[in-house]
């Protein structure tokens, strides 16, 4: 007798474990996550695993100094870097390793994940959280309609759409936080040793900050990516699209696309980050990058540090 009581304890034990187990595997809008997702932490928490980096071969490094490029800046930013985009090679830096709010170049984490893990073809669902976003859009989005994740990876891009974050988000994840914790899980794989997300689209700047060291690795990924390079080099895309007029057109809003050699890659702009720029170019038989963090005059300091990059000796 006792061994059976024994025994339906143990069974009672068991059986509340798992309803709590399955309790804790639900995030708020009551979809279930794969086992250990859960235990994933906070994208705000300063743990992410004891996974080791996995080092590409496409990180960039802060050079010794003296650069091989002098350049004086009368008002300059709180961060930037020239580097060799074939090779990674540091020209010149300002603050390299200095971890400061990045507004939408989030978005070239974003744009890697997606393009790594899904195809264009496939069909992404515009939920009610899509609409409910602050900042720039693609502004279109059709609620309760499945759209083209092309549509979608291109309005993240060209228009700097944070609407088309969320969506992308939640049809990789589910949920945005679930996309949070890829995206740091990602960058921790990749060496991104002072990059940290919490939002896919960069709106937030809290917890949400990176490098120039960071960011000019990820233009090397991007272009790297033939899909990511493909949509950061567009100026313009019209393609079919379930809304009035039938037609979706997007504009690239990175001012200097269109120019001689441009080929991307973002900006951004918040508050608290200031104008941030990551512009790469081919230019006097050379294929630079240059990345700025709150720059106070980013259109003329781009060209003044492109233009020094294509005279330094090689």
């Amino acid at each position: 007798m006792k061994g059976r009581l024994a025994l339906g304890a143990l069974i009672v034990i068991a059986a509340c474990a798992g309803a709590a187990l399955v309790a804790l595997s639900r995030d708020s809008g009551g979809a279930s996550r794969v086992a250990g997702m859960a235990e994933l932490p906070s994208p705000l928490t300063g743990d992410l695993g004891t996974r080791p980096p996995v080092r590409n071969r496409l990180t960039v490094k802060p050079a010794a100094p003296p650069t091989a490029v002098q350049v004086h800046l009368k008002q300059p930013p709180k961060a930037g870097l020239l580097f060799d985009m074939r090779t990674g090679r540091v020209l010149w830096q300002l603050n390299p390793r200095r971890a400061l709010p990045i507004a939408s170049l989030t978005k070239m984490i974003t744009a890697l994940i997606i393009a790594e893990r899904h195809q264009l073809s496939e069909r992404v669902l515009i939920t009610p959280r899509v609409l409910h976003y602050a900042g720039s859009g693609v502004g279109l989005l059709p609620r309760g309609k499945q759209v083209s994740l092309k549509a979608l990876l291109y309005g993240l891009m060209l228009v700097s759409g944070n609407d088309a974050a969320i969506a992308l988000a939640q049809h990789d994840a589910h949920t945005i936080s679930g996309f949070v914790r890829r995206m740091n899980i990602r960058a921790r794989e990749l060496g991104l040793t002072c990059s940290r997300f919490s939002t896919p689209s960069g709106i937030r700047d809290q917890g949400n900050h990176s490098c120039v060291l960071d960011l000019a690795t990820l233009a090397r990924l991007d272009l790297a990516n033939p899909i990511v390079a493909k949509v950061v080099g567009t100026e313009r895309l019209r393609m079919r699209f379930p809304i009035k007029g039938h037609f979706l057109d997007l504009f690239n809003i990175n001012p200097f696309l269109g120019d001689p050699g441009v080929t991307g890659v973002k900006t951004g702009l918040t508050n608290a980050a200031g104008r941030c720029y990551v512009i790469t170019a081919k230019i006097g038989g050379r294929y630079l990058g240059v990345v700025l963090l709150n720059s106070p005059d980013p259109l003329k300091q781009v060209p003044q540090l492109l233009q020094a990059g294509a005279r330094a000796k090689r």
